[in-house]
């Protein structure tokens, strides 16, 4: 197998600079597609945690597209020839809100590319460091983990459990991911990874037992369940995929913790942990 740290290392310390006028549209796209209908968004508003995942986007031509509908490999990020591409989790700091209507710049540079072999096969790691400026003032701090890993097994479908109740003070929701969820959270990331709209790609191609359900999705979802029970800011947040869920049946979000140090994670309808995540909130 081809030594990723060898062959990658020129990749390392490269740079991407986006600039993007931080449309509204967006914005009101994504308050649609996540159900909320108490903030009101205008130009000059805050943008929610992790909603800046809506904007700096890549806008790959469509021939340029891969059949697994990434971007063909070998621009910013290395041609790691390993098949499976996934958000595997992020460590992030909010500074200050970037704000709808005034121009912003995302600068993005590959920290590190390594490679490993574990049981599921051998898989390369790129270590993404993103940073956000409005004004020319540091707004948010992102590190993100991309990994990409050989084909593997076959997936099996998730089992159905009834999950045990919360606890007393943690908040919690049912998610139901279906395609119409997956297919907006896709448009509003332009984003054309048929695992999550194409359900027989993923079935016969990617091995998977129904349409994947995004990780930036799960990651976002939590962040929302504490946005709506909170009302002190968010300072940092990490997360870290841990299993894939599926548009085949519900899962559950919560969130819990106390001196605003919270405890989040997304859990699969068989109970297994997939997501999880931590909060700091602005001290009181």
């Amino acid at each position: 197998m081809t030594d990723a740290t060898a062959d990658y290392a020129a990749w390392i310390g490269r740079r991407e600079i986006t600039d993007d006028e931080l449309a509204l549209a967006p914005a009101l796209a994504a308050a649609a597609t996540l159900d909320d209908t108490a903030t009101r968004f205008a130009k000059g508003s805050p943008l929610p945690p992790l909603w800046h995942w809506f904007y700096f986007l890549p806008r790959a031509a469509q021939a340029q597209l891969d059949v697994d509908g990434h971007p063909q490999r070998g621009g910013f990020m290395p041609p790691i020839p390993y098949p499976r591409r996934m958000f595997a989790g992020a460590r992030m700091r909010f500074h200050r809100p970037l704000l709808i209507g005034q121009p912003a710049r995302r600068e993005a540079v590959i920290r590190d590319v390594r490679q490993k072999s574990g049981r599921s096969g051998s898989l390369a790691f790129v270590s993404v460091l993103c940073r956000f400026y409005q004004d020319d003032v540091l707004c948010i701090e992102e590190e993100q983990d991309i990994v990409y890993r050989e084909p593997g097994a076959v997936v099996a479908r998730p089992s159905v459990i009834e999950w045990p109740p919360v606890e007393h003070g943690t908040w919690s929701h049912i998610v139901t991911p279906d395609p119409k969820l997956l297919f907006r959270f896709s448009a509003l990331t332009f984003n054309a990874h048929r695992i999550h709209y194409d359900r027989p790609y993923a079935v016969d191609e990617e091995g998977y037992p129904g349409l994947v359900v995004h990780g930036p999705l799960t990651a976002v979802l939590l962040i929302e369940l504490l946005r709506k029970n909170s009302l002190r800011p968010v300072v940092s947040f990490s997360f870290r995929g841990l299993a894939p869920l599926f548009d085949l049946a519900p899962f559950r979000i919560v969130c819990a913790g106390e001196d605003g140090q919270m405890s989040l994670e997304a859990q699969a309808p068989d109970g297994v942990v997939a997501m999880s995540a931590r909060a700091e909130l602005m001290p009181l």
